[in-house]
């Protein structure tokens, strides 16, 4: 693939932009400059140097971001900073999109991907994809309210009782739960219509990734990484 083509699919900017920067000396492969916009580049493995920063060629990005409160999930955020202002540029304009969504006042594990298959594999409710949170509760939690998330409750805008997949109290107003909707506020509503509120939610893991585990390991509120292979195998059986 022509050098100018590989920049600009991976999110450097319009093909001018891209030609321009090649001709500046900002690209180098191998260690060396390459100044020919129109040089065939293999795509396979490629790793290249923009501005003196590292990058490797992929076809379809893939990512998990840690999302401190505070911030909106939305490219044109109105009240907050929007998650994707914590991401690098070039994959913003690669159009990567949130899987799902967590509210402003949520933390924790989102995904992030270009690859539209991929967002709806686990974001469509056939899938059944389990999310687990962890809610810091209003007042002390009980065996009963455990019992009731997992027997079931009634929302207003569901025909059919709302059922955790798993609760359980990691500490008197510390609840975990996980389940495979992707309804709005849902999770609220749920320990509310159980008899408790949520002073605070935070998503610990989605699908078979979970925070302080694994590729997950350490990162901290605001940072992401990407996710190879291995880490989206750990998704797909679920999905």
């Amino acid at each position: 693939m022509k050098l100018e083509r590989i920049l600009q699919n991976q999110g450097f900017g319009s093909r001018r932009q891209c030609r321009q920067l090649v001709e500046l000396g900002e690209v180098r492969i191998n260690g060396e400059v390459v100044d020919d916009p129109g040089a065939e580049i293999p795509t396979s493995g490629l790793v290249y140097e923009i501005e003196g920063e590292a990058w490797t060629y992929r076809e379809k990005t893939y990512l998990a971001l840690y999302k401190p409160a505070g911030f909106e999930c939305s490219h044109e955020p109105k009240h907050h900073r929007g998650v994707y202002s914590l991401l690098p540029h070039p994959l913003v304009v690669r159009n990567v999109q949130s899987v799902g969504r967590l509210d402003v006042d949520t933390t924790g594990l989102l995904l992030f991907s270009d690859d539209g298959a991929f967002i709806h594999n686990l974001s469509s409710p056939k899938k059944h994809v389990p999310k687990v949170y962890r809610a810091e509760l209003a007042e002390d939690g009980t065996d009963a309210l455990v019992e009731r998330l997992l027997a079931g409750v009634s929302l207003i805008d569901e025909p059919q009782p709302v059922k955790a997949l798993t609760a359980r109290l990691l500490a008197p107003r510390t609840l975990e739960m996980s389940i495979d909707l992707g309804k709005y506020h849902v999770v609220k509503r749920m320990i509310a219509a159980a008899g408790n509120h949520v002073d605070k939610l935070h998503r610990h893991g989605f699908g078979g990734l979970a925070l302080g585990e694994g590729v997950l390991a350490g990162l901290a509120e605001g940072e992401w990484v990407y996710l190879e292979a291995a880490d989206l195998q750990q998704l797909h059986p679920a999905a």
